[in-house]
This record gives structure tokens, sequence and C-alpha cells, in this order.
């Protein structure tokens, strides 16, 4: 393999066969270059669907309201579901082990007006709870506590882009905001790492609110956690318990689909995870039928090369080369020019990821890449495919006859 002669007759018959050579390599280099990229967007997309997840902790499960489609208990169809405060408490005495947090939201829009600045803003109502649950990270001040509810103080925790319009670069933190002409202090300012929008939002005690709009205890939507130990079996099985609770509770029909929905992020994951799967599979399949095709589109030339070489081959047979230095020959020149050409093709898919893919940063596309299992994978594929591109070739170069090689014109 590391015969000086017979490496210096590679790169002679490389040099004189240039567009040959370019050709061959370009087919081998076009097939990895495209499995690689196919890759790496199978892993972009998936990057994609779970980074519109990053902002809710990853065993949360969301309650929302509807409106029933089926007449049940003496109920007619068309009722409109409208979840209470005693829901959370009814949800948590019924499930003490499976419950990790819990919090309400209740929905509303303000005026903010802060000296001459103003605004219109998206205010949430929640419990201390829903900070865990949203994953909210705060870079001032704190969050709503316990104190902040039960009182049911004027306070707000308001986003980073908020902070930004009302304050410009002042410290909003122990600052009073007018939301509908009436004072609000400031006592917190957060981020959120997977949604820019959400940083367009303020948070407030759940029960100030509840007392600003008529003193109801009306809630728009339930959040939880469940125990973090449960695998995606115990997960569903235990959605599937609190949404019959729920349409036990509130009178809906049991195959009502409408009454109310309970969405699991556990059967979200499964569902991006099944897909990913097919995509990569998809990707593979169709990168490796480019692959085959180049490695065909190897096996023709070097078929055409040998018989070009037919001669050369008689001579050398005859000054008593075997059919194994032959074969030699013939593999070592298909196996260096797919190695050559496919770490090129390899390389330079990998320089486009380098440049672009840390800039691309969509709802459904995110930062694709491929791992370094994907390149040692490429390598070893490349190696296999040199080998099967000379293989057959090859033996028909050691079978051949010197006096039927010598013959030949």
């Amino acid at each position: 393999m590391f015969d000086r002669d017979i490496w210096q007759e590679i790169f002679n018959t490389i040099k004189k066969n240039k567009l040959r050579t370019f050709l061959t390599g370009f087919s081998v280099g076009w097939a990895i270059f495209i499995l690689v990229m196919l890759l790496a967007s199978v892993n972009g997309m998936q990057n994609g669907f779970v980074s519109q997840f990053n902002d809710d902790a990853t065993n949360s499960i969301f309650i929302r309201p509807g409106t029933t489609a089926k007449a049940y208990a003496g109920f007619e169809a068309g009722r409109r579901i409208q979840f209470k405060n005693e829901d959370l408490e009814y949800i948590r005495k019924s499930f003490p082990e499976d419950i990790e947090y819990i919090s309400a939201r209740y929905y509303a829009n303000v005026s903010a007006r802060y000296k001459s600045e103003t605004g219109s803003y998206p205010v949430q109502g929640v419990h201390p709870d829903h900070q865990i649950i949203e994953k909210t990270i705060v870079t001032k001040g704190r969050y709503i506590n316990e104190a902040d509810y039960i009182n049911k103080t004027k306070v707000a925790v308001i986003g980073r882009k908020v902070a930004e319009d009302l304050f410009d670069t002042e410290d909003p933190l122990g600052k009073f905001v007018e939301f509908n002409n009436l004072p609000f202090k400031v006592i917190g300012v957060f981020i959120d790492e997977g949604d820019d929008n959400a940083e367009r939002r303020i948070y407030a005690p759940v029960s100030t609110y509840q007392r600003i709009y008529g003193n109801t205890n009306d809630i728009n939507i339930i959040a939880l956690t469940y125990n973090p130990t449960y695998d995606l079996t115990k997960a569903l099985e235990f959605s599937g318990r609190l949404e019959d609770l729920m349409k036990r509770r509130h009178k809906v029909s049991p195959e009502d689909q409408s009454g109310l929905f309970v969405w699991n992020y556990a059967e979200a994951f499964d569902d991006i995870s099944s897909f990913s799967a097919v995509l990569k599979a998809i990707g593979i399949g169709v990168g490796f039928l480019i692959l085959i095709a180049g490695i065909v589109g190897i096996g023709n030339i070097m078929v055409f090369t040998i018989k070009e070489r037919t001669k050369e081959i008689g001579v050398r047979k005859a000054l008593g080369a075997r059919p194994r230095q032959i074969i030699n020959l013939v593999l070592l020149e298909s196996i260096f020019i797919t190695a050559l050409s496919g770490f090129i093709g390899l390389v330079f898919a990998w320089i486009i990821l380098a440049l672009i893919g840390p800039n691309i940063e969509t709802p459904a596309f995110s930062n694709p890449s491929v791992s370094a299992s994907t390149v040692i994978t490429a390598t070893i594929v490349l190696i296999i495919a040199g080998v099967m591109a000379g293989l057959i070739p090859a033996i028909k170069a050691a079978s051949v006859k010197p006096i039927v090689a010598l013959s030949d014109k």
C-alpha cells in the first residue's frame, strides 16, 4: 500500500486524465456534500421544533376551557366552560403525588405609562409557581411571591422590551407605572430565552387583577408541571386522568373534545422525536442513494480506465506482476480519488454550516449542524465506497490474460 512506485504511477495516471479524475471526484464529493447538508437540515428542523418549547418546563400541562359540542348531564351543547380559582385547589388535592407546580393565568391588556412614555402590553395575572412553569428568568429584582398574591398588591414584573420602551436606560426597579391609570410598582425585569415576544409581557398577581376586573374569581388557563420523574407513558396517563377529572367537574361529556383541552408537552416532544426520526431516515436514504449513484459512476469510469490500460496491464503481467498487485493498483487509485474528493465535499459542507448555521434562527429551523459521529460515519462510508467502486474493475483487470492484453488495439 505504501509502495512509492505504485503511488507515483497513480499520480501520473491522474495527471494524464484530469477531466476523468475531476468528474469521478465530483460525483462522490457532491454526494457527500448533499448527505451532510441533508442531515444538518434535519437537525436544524429538530432544533427549531425544540426551541419553540424552550420557554416552558418540559413537563408542563396546560388546561384550557372551551365550548361544549354535546349536550350532557342536563346541559345543552354550546355551553362555555369557565374555570375558577377553586379548580386549582381541587386539582392540587386530587393529585397530591402528581403535581409539582400549579398556577392560574388571567389575561388582560393595559395601556402603560411612565412619565411621557406610553405603550400597550398584554398582562398575565399568575401565581408565584408560574415562574418555574414558564421558565421565566428574572435579571433584576424579583418575581411575584406568596405575600403579593395573598395581599393582592399592585406589583408587576415587566419584560426586558417593556423596560426598554418605558424606561430606556433608567433603572425600572421600584418605579411606579400606570396600567390603565392604576399605579403598579415594578419589582422585577425578566427575559425569555425561548420567545422574544414574551419580553413584551407583564406579570402581576392573579388575585390583584381579579379584584381590579369586577372582584371575580374567574381564570383563563390552568398551567401546571407534573412529577419530573414520569416517563412518557406515565405523563400521558396522568394527563388522561386530569382530563377525565376536569370533565366530570364541569359536566362535560367524556366524548366531547371541544369542552376543554388538556395539552401535554410530553406528547408534543414525542411527536417531534418521531417526526425527526422519519426526517433523518429520509435524509440518510436520499443521501445514500446519491452516494450509490456516485459509486456507480466511479465504477463505470474505472471500467473504462481499465479498458484503456489493457495493454499496459498485459505488459505488467507478462513481466511477472501478480493479480494481487494489479488489484492493489486499481483499488488504491479508486480509494484515493474517492476519499480525497469525498473529504473535500465534507469539508466544504462543514464550512458552509459553520458560517451560516449559527445565523439561522426561525421558529421552524434553527442552527443546522452535524455531529462528530456523522463525520466519522461519512469517512467510513467513503472508504467503503472507494473499495466497492474499484473492486469489480480491479478483479476484471487482474483476470486479463497477458496474450489477450498484448494483442488489444
